[in-house]
């Protein structure tokens, strides 16, 4: 056990000052990223780890044509379960995407079902209709996805009133 366990050695910089390092070089080397970690988490249910650990699976999230073709690597678009013309099942999460980042999306997304006002809408409507809890989780996952997409290709932090659509257009008025 003795060989297991590191040492601090005097004049040496502790883990702290390490990683604290670490960060400063990546802040200095990669403004690029820097920049679409701040945008990332701007969105309410977002935070740090979760902007670092999609921009290290995803890497430039502006090489995806759309929203729906990033959801689709992430494996969080709807898919259906179908068998021939008589057995129709649910629809669940394609899961055919990169697993480690969508486990990423899954505490962000019940963050921002509580704390985003817009997911909070999302959700009640969702609810409403009677989509089943977990199914609610996951259509937040994909709409984190999008909102993703959208402030990183558009360079501009969230904004609440942008990402809830309008009533009347809503409603078809």
């Amino acid at each position: 056990m003795p060989g297991r366990l590191r040492h601090h050695v005097v004049g040496r910089p502790g883990p702290a000052q390490e990683i604290a390092r670490i960060a400063q070089d990546i802040d200095d080397h990669h403004p690029g990223l820097k920049r679409d970690a701040v945008l990332i988490t701007s969105i309410p249910g977002i935070g740090n780890t979760t902007a670092a650990k999609m921009l290290a699976y995803v890497g430039d999230v502006r090489r995806f044509e759309s929203a729906k073709a990033l959801a689709a690597w992430l494996g969080v678009s709807p898919r259906q379960r179908q068998s021939g013309s008589s057995v129709r099942g649910r629809t669940m999460l394609s899961r055919a995407g990169h697993r480690s980042a969508r486990t990423a999306l899954y505490m962000p997304a019940l963050v921002a079902l509580r704390h985003n006002p817009a997911l909070q809408a999302f959700g009640a409507r969702l609810r409403a209709n009677g989509l089943a809890p977990k199914a609610v989780v996951g259509a937040a996952m994909r709409k984190l996805a999008h909102l993703i997409f959208g402030v990183v290709r558009s360079g501009v932090p969230f904004d609440a009133q942008m990402a809830m659509p309008k009533l009347d257009v809503q409603d078809g008025i």
